[in-house]
């Protein structure tokens, strides 16, 4: 089963979209989906990750935040364990 990656950002947010640009591009070359869910549309999730964002998400689960570590980001997407 593939993965689903999650950008959990905000609107001119620098940091949001430098991390959206990082998934993209890493998730295009490993067929990834992936998608972006604005923080502040929902007032749970702004509550939950506030100024925290950007997050990333793998499977919905939390894998990182304020920027995309992209060795990291790749072997979790390899790998069965997604930490």
């Amino acid at each position: 089963m593939n993965a689903r990656v999650t950008v959990l950002g905000r609107a001119d947010c620098h940091a949001c979209e430098a991390a959206e640009a990082d998934v993209r591009r890493i998730c295009g070359e490993l067929g990834v989906s992936w998608a972006t869910v604005d923080v502040d549309g929902d007032p749970e999730l702004r509550g939950e990750y506030g100024d925290r964002v950007p997050v990333i998400l793998i499977d919905g689960v939390e894998h990182g935040y304020w920027s995309v570590e992209e060795d990291r980001l790749r072997a979790a997407l390899a790998g069965s364990g997604r930490t």
